[in-house]
């Protein structure tokens, strides 16, 4: 199984980044990410090292590295990777 992993560096406003992941981010992708079979999302609440570095990974599970890359193809895939 191939997955896919975004990490989110640790934003300066932690409830709005919230709030747009959660009524904006999570939806898009749940729309518009075609032949997912499963995603994840971890919130990083702290680390043994002090402040983490990254406030969630996102991993989006596709059943083939083939999926994977249709999907990162796609019209859904393209809209979340900077140009």
């Amino acid at each position: 199984m191939a997955v896919k992993l975004v990490m989110h560096p640790r934003p300066r406003d932690i409830e709005a980044f919230e709030k747009i992941y959660d009524e904006e981010h999570v939806p898009m992708a749940i729309a518009k990410l075609p032949g997912k079979t499963k995603m994840v999302g971890t919130r990083i609440l702290g680390s043994p090292k002090g402040t983490p570095r990254f406030h969630r990974i996102a991993e989006v599970h596709f059943p083939s590295k083939e999926a994977l890359e249709a999907c990162a193809a796609s019209g859904g895939g393209r809209a979340g990777t900077p140009s």
